[in-house]
């Protein structure tokens, strides 16, 4: 008997994993070629895509079909900077001092689940305090819902820098953190840090190349790494099989950052036509975070949200980004899609296809930013990013038409990922 049952056991199991699904798609875009396609059918085999078909095809005996004929549907969609464990708030600077990382890990659970649910099946996390990578591993074993996390787990600064963690704090909560916490202030810490990331589980290396709008120092863009700490960085990364993202609004620093062999540069506020040329000429691409910008020009004009020597620095780099992305764009600078939300509320993700289209791109440029052109910088450019065999089965629909109606990106009604449906 209990033979029967473990054979009754098995061969169930082997139905199940058998079982295919489906999707019937009255619109789907080509992300590779850039075009709408009409009636397709693409069939999930386990956690990739096996085929797409013309027409509305349907499989065996007890797969699975799924009507998305009133829908348009494309690939799992990539934000390039997101800061998955937090969110802004008004109490965001004190809970530093008050949330245990426990208080931090169990926010992020949140965060994670509302991006997958917004269309987003990958993120590229840019800075934390070490929980994103704990949150990478938990998504990726099944433990939680939540997009495949590339974490660059804490940033590294300068003493003093955008990223140094212990920016306005009291003398006695200073120290004086190394490479070890994240601040670099030599080739050699250089070369430390990024080995630590790589100890830590990190996947790929974040610097702060220049000031920043939300940390509490005075600077939003002076240079904070010298080019010879930025090789370093970026010649070790390259050791370990990372690429290095550079947060940066002044355009010294950019400049550095680029020559130095930096793959992205985050916002890029003040970049300079030189700048652009460099980064078409280095094979650099912009992350304009357009919605970041358009969000702490709004919270700065709150009384009490930020501390009072983060709003003067909102009010000036905000409102900029948007300009700066038309420019790059149109002069030809390569576009990775990005956001920075965490400074805004997760979920909100798809709002930047919108300022992207109102700044220059055409929609189907947007939406491929946000797929092959992300995948390809992430070297995932054969599993992500397209609707094809043999990719992984991350895929999102909406509505209606992107490219003839943006904003419904903004309304993702249908989420798969890895071939496992989350929203439907």
């Amino acid at each position: 008997m209990k033979f029967l049952y473990t054979l009754l056991f098995a061969l169930i199991s082997t139905t199940l994993l058998a079982q295919d699904t489906y999707l019937h798609c009255g619109k789907l875009i080509d992300t590779k070629s850039g075009t709408v396609l009409t009636e397709k059918t693409i069939v999930v085999s386990g956690n990739k895509i096996s085929k797409v078909e013309s027409g509305y095809t349907s499989g065996k005996k007890g797969d699975i079909t799924i009507d998305l004929k009133d829908k348009t549907v494309m690939p799992g969609l990539i934000d390039m900077h997101v800061h998955i464990e937090n969110e802004s708030n008004p109490k965001a600077y004190l809970e530093r001092y008050t949330n245990n990382e426990a208080d931090v890990a169990y926010n992020s659970v949140g965060f994670a689940k509302t991006t997958l649910m917004a269309g987003f099946t990958t993120v590229r996390d840019l800075g934390g305090s070490g929980v994103n990578i704990a949150l990478k591993k938990a998504i990726a074993q099944g433990k939680i819902d939540g997009p495949r996390i590339f974490t660059a787990g804490k940033s590294l600064a300068t003493t003093g820098g955008h990223a140094d963690p212990t920016n306005g704090s009291k003398k006695s909560l200073v120290g004086d953190p190394g490479p070890k916490e994240g601040v670099v202030n030599s080739v050699e810490d250089a070369k430390k840090a990024v080995r630590q990331r790589y100890k830590n589980g990190a996947d790929l290396i974040k610097i702060t190349a220049t000031g920043g709008v939300l940390s509490v120092a005075k600077s939003s863009s002076n240079p904070q790494f010298t080019i010879e700490e930025i090789k370093a960085i970026c010649e070790t990364a390259k050791d370990y099989g990372f690429h290095v993202a550079a947060h940066a609004h002044g355009d010294e620093g950019m400049q550095r950052a680029v020559m130095g062999g930096v793959k992205t540069i985050e916002h890029g506020t003040l970049m300079s036509e030189k700048t652009m040329d460099l980064m078409k000429q280095y094979d650099s691409y912009l992350v304009p975070t357009i919605t970041a910008g358009k969000e702490v020009t709004g919270k700065a004009k709150i009384d009490g949200y930020y501390p009072a020597i983060i709003v003067p620095k909102a009010l000036e780099i905000g409102p900029k980004i948007q300009n700066t992305f038309s420019k790059a764009y149109k002069k030809g600078v390569g576009i990775a899609f990005g956001t920075d939300a965490g400074v805004f509320k997760h979920g909100q993700n798809a709002k930047e296809f919108g300022y992207m289209v109102e700044g220059g791109m055409p929609a189907i440029e947007a939406i491929q930013s946000a797929t092959t052109t992300n995948a390809k910088i992430l070297n995932m450019q054969n599993q992500l990013g397209q609707i094809a065999s043999g990719f992984l089965a991350d895929i999102v629909a909406v509505n209606d038409d992107p490219t003839q109606k943006i904003e419904t990106m903004e309304n993702v009604v249908f989420v798969m990922k890895e071939g496992k449906i989350y929203k439907q």
